[in-house]
Formats: C-alpha cells, sequence, structure tokens
C-alpha cells in the first residue's frame, strides 16, 4: 500500500459483499463462458491437434480475460480470492487462466471516511476512539480494508490503522464458492480430489486473511523475535486499538523496494539488503518454522538511515521494514525437516541425499526411472547455484556472466531460472511430477519470491555464508 492518501470515490453500497446479485452475475459469467468456449471447440473438431491446441489456448485466453474483468467489478474479497488463486493455482489453473488473474488489480478506490468511522466506533468503542486523532484521508486501500495514519493524542505516538471492510469476512465462503462454480461452469479448471484440497487451503487462508486478531498476534511474535537484530524493523501492535477487524500497529516509514532511493543505493547497501532478506528467510525455514509466504513487494519498505537519524552506530545505514503478517503458515517438523535435509544434501552434492527427501516429501515415487530421479535431484541442486559451495561442481559451472570482477553472484543478471525450467523441461520429469504438497507450493512461492527480491534491488554476493550458517546447526543436530 502506498503512504500517499487517497480520496474517496465511492461508498459501502457499492461492494455487494456476499450478496444474490453478486451470485448470479458471477454464475452468468460463467455460463456464458462455458458457452462460448464449447462453440469454439465445435467448430474444430476435424482440425489437427496442434490447430486444436492453438486454439483451445486462444479461447481459454479470450475467456480468461473475460471472466477476470467480471471479477474485477465486484471488489470486496472475490478479488482477494482470485489473487491467492493466481500466486498458488500454477499446478491447477491452466496457464492462460493464472495469467488473466495475475492482472487482478489489488488497489481499489477508497471507502468514505463516514463508513470507515462507523467501523472504528463498532469496534473500539467511542472512549478508546477518542484518544487517536485519525487522518480521514488513507494511506492505501485494497479489497479486504484500507490504512489510515493516526496519533495517539496523549504521547503523539505514530500509528497505522488497518480497517477491514464491513461484511467481507462474511462473505469470503459465499465468494470463494461463487467464483469456484465460474470456473467450473467455463469449464477451466480440472476438478478432482486435489483440486479440492487446493479450494479447501484457499478457504482457509482467506479467513486468515480477515482475521486481525490472528495478524495481530503473528506480527507481535515476528516483532519479539527481530527485537534485537538491527537489520529489520517490525511494527509494534497496540492491542488497546485492536479488534478481530481492526489492527493498529507502529507506523514505520519506508521506502518502496522499487523506488529510485533504493535504486540509487550504493552496491554495499544493496547487497545488505539482499544478504538480510536471504538470512530472514532461512531462518524462517531452519529454526523459526514459520514462513511469511506472500513476499509481495507491498509487504517490505527500506529505511534509509542518515548519521543522523541512526540511535547507535551498530545500526545500518539501511533496514528493511516487515510488513503484513497475514500469509503466515506454521510447518510441522514432518515437513520442514525433510526440506532442510534436502538443501542440506543439495549444497553437499549428495544426490542421492536429494531424492531420498523428493520421495519423503511425495514429490516423486520410487518406482520412478532412475534417469527421472536423477534428473529431478540435479534441478534442486542447480536452484541452490547462488548459495553453492565455493569449491564444488555446482560453483564451476555458473556462467561467468553472472559472476562479477570479485566472483560474487549477480543475482540481477542471472538467468537461473530459465535454466532450471528448461532442464526441467528437457526431462522426463513433466510427465511423473505431480501436484506437491499443498505446504510446499507456498514455500516455493516464497524461494521465488525472495530471488527475485534480491534480483530487483541488484545485489550482488554470494549466499553461501548464510547458508552455512543455518546448516552447520541442522547438520549437527540431525
Amino acid at each position: 500500500m502506498s503512504d500517499k492518501p487517497q480520496k474517496p470515490s465511492f461508498d459501502l453500497s457499492k461492494i455487494k459483499t456476499g450478496s444474490f446479485e453478486r451470485r448470479l452475475s458471477l454464475t452468468k459469467a460463467g455460463l456464458m463462458a462455458g458457452s462460448r468456449m464449447a462453440s469454439r471447440y465445435t467448430s474444430t473438431l476435424f482440425a489437427d491437434k496442434e490447430t486444436k491446441r492453438l486454439e483451445r489456448s486462444k479461447a481459454l485466453s479470450r475467456e480468461a480475460n473475460y471472466l477476470v474483468a467480471e471479477l474485477g467489478k465486484l471488489k470486496g474479497s472475490v478479488v482477494k480470492i482470485g489473487q491467492v488463486m493466481a500466486l498458488y493455482g500454477e499446478h491447477f489453473l491452466p496457464d492462460e487462466v493464472t495469467q488473466a488473474l495475475h492482472t487482478l488489480e489489488d488497489r481499489t478506490q477508497a471507502m468514505e471516511w463516514r463508513v470507515i468511522n462507523d467501523c472504528l466506533l463498532e469496534q473500539l468503542g467511542h472512549v478508546v476512539l477518542n484518544e487517536l486523532e485519525i487522518n480521514p484521508l488513507p494511506i492505501g486501500s485494497a479489497s479486504l480494508g484500507q490504512v489510515h495514519r493516526a496519533k495517539v493524542k496523549k504521547t503523539g505516538e505514530e500509528l497505522c490503522l488497518k480497517v477491514q471492510y464491513p461484511g467481507v469476512a462474511e462473505s469470503i465462503d459465499a465468494d470463494l464458492d461463487a467464483v469456484t462454480q465460474l470456473l467450473k461452469l467455463a469449464n477451466l479448471v480440472s476438478k478432482g480430489p486435489a483440486f479440492d484440497d487446493w479450494l479447501h487451503e484457499v478457504r482457509v487462508m482467506m479467513h486468515r486473511e480477515v482475521d486481525y486478531s490472528l495478524e495481530a498476534a503473528t506480527t507481535q511474535a515476528f516483532h519479539d523475535m527481530l527485537v534485537g537484530d538491527e537489520r529489520f524493523i517490525v511494527p509494534r501492535v497496540y492491542a488497546r486499538y485492536s479488534s478481530g477487524s481492526v489492527l493498529a500497529t507502529s507506523y514505520e516509514a519506508g521506502e518502496h523496494v522499487t523506488s529510485e532511493h533504493v535504486a540509487a543505493l550504493s552496491q554495499v547497501q544493496r547487497n545488505l539488503l539482499g544478504e538480510s532478506f536471504l538470512d530472514l528467510f532461512l531462518k524462517e525455514l531452519f529454526v523459526w518454522h514459520q514462513i511469511q509466504t506472500d513476499p509481495n513487494f507491498g509487504n517490505y519498505r527500506v529505511r534509509i538511515e542518515s548519521d543522523e537519524t541512526r540511535l547507535n552506530k551498530n545500526q545500518p545505514s539501511v533496514r528493511l521494514v516487515l510488513l503484513d503478517f497475514g500469509a503466515v503458515q506454521h510447518y510441522d517438523d514432518a515437513f520442514i525437516r525433510p526440506v532442510c535435509q534436502m538443501i542440506s544434501c543439495a549444497y553437499h552434492e549428495d544426490l542421492a541425499g536429494v531424492i531420498e527427501g523428493g520421495i519423503a516429501l511425495g514429490f516423486m515415487q520410487r518406482e520412478w526411472p532412475h534417469e527421472v530421479l536423477e534428473r529431478f535431484g540435479q534441478v534442486c541442486i542447480d536452484v541452490l547455484e547462488p548459495l553453492a559451495s565455493a569449491d564444488s561442481k555446482l560453483a564451476r559451472t555458473i556462467p561467468k556472466s553472472c559472476l562479477n570482477s570479485d566472483g560474487q553472484y549477480c543475482w540481477n543478471e542471472s538467468d537461473l531460472p530459465t535454466r532450471v525450467a528448461k532442464n526441467a523441461t528437457r526431462s522426463a520429469i513433466s510427465r511423473y511430477f505431480k501436484i506437491p504438497p499443498k505446504e510446499f507450493v507456498f514455500l516455493n512461492r516464497k524461494l521465488v519470491g525472495v530471488y527475485t527480491f534480491i534480483s530487483v534491488i541488484q545485489a550482488q554476493f554470494n549466499g553461501e555464508k548464510q547458508l552455512q550458517t543455518y546448516l552447520q546447526a541442522f547438520d549437527a543436530d540431525a
């Protein structure tokens, strides 16, 4: 969310959460799309296989974009549901559908202040609300709610108030059912147990998104875990001004990750940010076993400190502000240990160990052809290229274009995702590889987000030092 105040342009009546009209419009859209898809299939009935494939892809893309446009008109939780499906639906939805869903904008026009004020009054009560001086112009708005800056009158402390729109939480189940029905009516999904399990997980995630009491507890937990680490800033939660649908935290200023101010940082400063971000992910994985799985850039800010603003000499000149803990996933030991074991084996180039880890996690089956298992294992090892041991075979095969004159990995210059995808495609993996465990879908999303973040800020460093710290503790405990 932007820190720039937004002028409101619609009132509550324009968000018809859970209404009959809402479900009806989605159903009609799904039936129309399904009818058009069927018509196009009939028109290519006698065409060759390649022509059918191309026409099906074009039709899917057209209808998916049409349906996404219909979703965007409804706002509310429907938009967020579509976005969650786009992020985690690559194994369940056609590429054309996920690409269309990625275009859904979660930045909506802000609600009128009178509506938000009524929500705050209902949630906090007159006495508590009167303790705050609130700017009626929001600094950000999205499909589920909006954020306002506020000040505690007695102390002058600056707050962020995240206020959930009325009716959003109650409409999630109906909206998810309606979106699912739309996709099924349009024949845009493959139905089956795996899809149903995934839908259940989306439902759980959406209810977690609107549970501000849970987010408050998670935010405070991360604040406490990182309170002594000067590289990070986690907002403090103000319980007195929070509720199930209002979250009050300290206001933490910072620059957007893609801002010109961040781009103008020195290479040393950008390296520090990249190393810090990688270290945080590894700590979440190896130590805390709980991971913020939504790596959207809007969930981070960069605090650029001057000599005058730094509180002490140990404080770095650039610090990461961590925002939004509504998508934190907790992993049990039965899942996390095989994942960490696979990473350890990949680092040590133990192909057999990587394969065993993949089998333990259900990615692979022991009866698969040996060459398929080995290819899959090698793909897993290749993913660790930026974190490879300096004397490993993997490090010696890193393209020269990915290294600077000091031998440091240039994350922005690397085509690692493309090379990994090609290696997987060239093998027989795709014919055997099935839908991964849902836990890994979220973990993989975070890993891609970490690599993307470091690439975007154009950091240059070798991640071996960060990884070794956690591997040594893990291997010693194994």
